[in-house]
């Protein structure tokens, strides 16, 4: 008898494992395998932003600080408008 004649894949008595098996095994083996990204170093070291994300990114960060800016502006606004009339935000009484 030769070798190939006698392999576990021409034996009719070991057919191969069913397909929800093999993708199972598959599933844990690239579990186990697969390596780990490394971690940062110090915090603000996250990796680096797929780049299909940049736009939308630019866009979110643009109208954060655009409400930042604004609230800003419009609470010191307020407050010259309470000061010229000589309103105090904790008492709300005119000073006298």
């Amino acid at each position: 008898m030769t070798g190939s004649d006698t392999s576990a894949e021409n034996l009719p008595e070991n057919p191969p494992l069913p397909e929800s098996v093999r993708d199972h095994l598959g599933h844990e083996l690239r579990s186990v395998y697969t390596e780990p990204t490394p971690e940062p170093r110090f915090l603000g070291d996250e990796p680096s932003v797929p780049q299909e994300f940049e736009p939308q990114l630019r866009r979110l960060e643009t109208r954060l600080k655009t409400h930042e800016e604004g609230t800003e502006a419009v609470e010191q606004a307020l407050d010259r408008i309470l000061d010229a009339f000589g309103v105090t935000p904790d008492g709300g009484d005119p000073k006298k």
